[in-house]
């Protein structure tokens, strides 16, 4: 089945420049995992401690997609958008999205940035598909929202059978294992994608150990990814590194590698402009 894009192309929002913005953050999910994960990281990185961080409160998928969009003017007093555009909850989002970006968009990537946390196109794992599929993917991402980077999350990426699609009067759930195919990789066949965050994020552990855990995510990224786009091989160490890897004139990278470095400074970028 091929994938259809749609852009954002309400400009209603767009109205004005807006530099009274703090040292803030808005994470836009309706994913409470990811949201935990991505503050928690920010919280606990001694350079974005005392940032202040602004998410959506309500659980349930319905009443935080009309939270998300309430908060649509509010994020004009932010430096930094981390955005969840994940391919099973963007169609939800897509007129609270317009709003933000529209409130925003004449400040993007001057006095304010947008991170992308995201998966791939529908068909990445069918018929040896290689990295080259994500050009159309992330160029449609470019049109929407302008981002400063655009970071792959293979625990968010799961295959259609994967998504539970609800009845009209059933609340849509978002998957709570992690995707089938990194199952292998685990001694818990049944574990859980809250599990897999916290021990990789490990915030609660000293330096030493949180460093042995990134080298242990790292390392089955390498694995995982390796196998998954053997003809690949020599772009894939720019995949895990802080610059990305390039594909056509789009840059992607994997989350959480080298999150907080980029969200650090991108907050020091946007201060500056600020400050001109």
């Amino acid at each position: 089945m091929e994938e259809t894009t749609h852009h954002l192309t309400d400009d209603r929002y767009d109205i004005l420049s807006h530099r009274a913005r703090a040292a803030q953050i808005h994470v836009l999910t309706l994913d409470p995992v990811l949201a935990e994960d991505v503050c928690e990281r920010i919280q606990h990185d001694p350079r974005t401690e005392g940032c202040l961080l602004v998410t959506p409160r309500r659980r349930r998928i319905r009443e935080a997609v009309e939270e998300i969009e309430a908060m649509a003017a509010e994020t004009v007093s932010s430096r930094l958008l981390i955005i969840d555009v994940r391919k099973a909850t963007i169609p939800k989002l897509r007129r609270a999205y317009n709003k933000v970006v529209g409130y925003n968009r004449r400040d993007l990537n001057k006095l304010c940035f947008v991170l992308l946390i995201g998966d791939g196109p529908w068909d990445l794992f069918y018929g040896g598909k290689g990295l080259d599929i994500f050009v159309t993917y992330l160029a449609a991402h470019r049109v929407d929202f302008h981002p400063a980077a655009f970071f792959y999350d293979p625990f968010l990426h799961y295959e259609r059978d994967e998504i539970e699609h609800p009845g009209i009067d059933d609340e849509f759930v978002l998957p709570e294992k992690i995707p089938r195919r990194l199952i292998p990789y685990f001694k818990n066949q049944d574990m859980r994608v809250a599990e897999i965050r916290r021990y990789f994020r490990a915030t609660d552990k000293d330096d030493e150990l949180r460093a042995k855990r990134r080298r242990r995510l790292r390392r089955l990224y390498k694995k995982r990814i390796a196998e998954q786009f053997p003809a690949d091989q020599e772009r894939l160490r720019a995949w895990r590194s802080k610059k990305g890897l390039r594909i056509a004139s789009e840059r992607m990278h994997l989350y959480p590698l080298y999150f907080e470095d980029w969200v650090h400074d991108l907050l020091q970028k946007a201060a500056r402009a600020k400050s001109k």
